[in-house]
């Protein structure tokens, strides 16, 4: 890795304070761009439109996806923003290049009665660890968090009194979350009957609010594996992962007449064009339900094809 990289990278730890999965995703885009550069020929203060296009066509011909190949240059992007500040370049190629053209993918969701139908079979499950589990499938769902934000919860974040819970997103940046009657009992369910036992297990004290099976603090990777365990465990398979209790969550929200403002809030979103994905998606949710309660309108959709 050459010294602009790794300045780059520290400066996104140290000053943006990125996320250690965002920062090695930055690292991977970097090094395979200059991976093409050094097959070109061609130094880092000489990329011009044409090298990236290059490097977009080498790209896409080698299966890459438009999606990767849009995140990429959005990282180049930045990168390059950076070496200006730093003097390593005069200029920013990147900016007048435009990403390929990727079809919209909107996110997907569960239904209330799917939500509500996985809860009830995991609160049937026998073993220990279904406290545990169920307090947090309540807290992804009922409170729209990333799978980092509640890995990272401490006993200390979350009020029980108040129903509130403080959580530090991206960039740090913190948020105080309410969450319901439901998830408060499951949450304390969890505090009084078998965090304790997990902890017992740990061979130092850990703040943290989630435990592994060793009185450790769960990893994404983690909850991730909690979650398929859930499935099989319940035999209730809906191909579950945090992102898609975050989406459900905020997609109910809206469905329910929330503001859209409220949300972006909620979700912790920089920007209201990352809330707004949630309007399309309820959009193709009533139109499913439309055509197949009406079995005509389908006749009439196809008839004007």
């Amino acid at each position: 890795m050459n010294k602009p990289t790794k300045e780059f990278l520290n400066h996104l730890k140290n000053e943006r304070n990125f996320s250690p999965a965002t920062i090695d995703s930055y690292r991977r885009d970097i090094e395979k761009f200059f991976v093409f550069l050094n097959k070109e020929g061609c130094l880092m203060d000489q990329v011009n439109q044409l090298i990236i296009r290059n490097f977009l066509t080498d790209e896409l011909q080698n299966g890459v996806s438009k999606r990767s190949c849009k995140r990429r240059l959005s990282a180049l992007r930045h990168f390059y923003r950076y070496l200006i500040d730093a003097h390593y370049v005069d200029e920013n190629p990147f900016l007048f290049v435009s990403a390929p053209k990727t079809d919209k993918i909107y996110p997907r969701f569960l239904y209330k009665d799917q939500i509500i139908d996985m809860m009830k079979a995991n609160r049937e499950r026998k073993d220990e660890l279904a406290i545990r589990d169920q307090a947090i499938i309540s807290m992804l769902y009922y409170c729209g968090i990333r799978a980092s934000e509640l890995v990272n919860l401490d006993v200390q974040d979350v009020n029980l009194k108040t129903r509130i819970v403080r959580v530090f997103g991206k960039g740090r940046k913190e948020r105080l979350l309410p969450f319901t009657n439901d998830c408060r009992d499951d949450i304390q369910n969890y505090l009084d009957q078998l965090r304790p036992l997990l902890l017992a297990k740990s061979k130092e004290p850990t703040a943290s609010l989630f435990l592994n099976n060793e009185g450790c603090r769960l990893t994404t990777r983690g909850l991730e594996f909690i979650l398929r365990e859930i499935e099989q465990k319940t035999g209730d398979y809906l191909g579950l992962h945090p992102h898609l209790l975050r989406h459900s969550f905020a997609t109910h929200l809206l469905e329910n007449g929330a503001d859209l403002r409220v949300i972006q809030e909620l979700l912790g979103h920089a920007s209201i064009n990352a809330t707004q994905v949630y309007t399309h998606v309820t959009e193709e949710a009533m139109k499913k339900v439309y055509f197949e309660a009406f079995p005509r309108a389908i006749k009439d959709k196809n008839n004007d094809k």
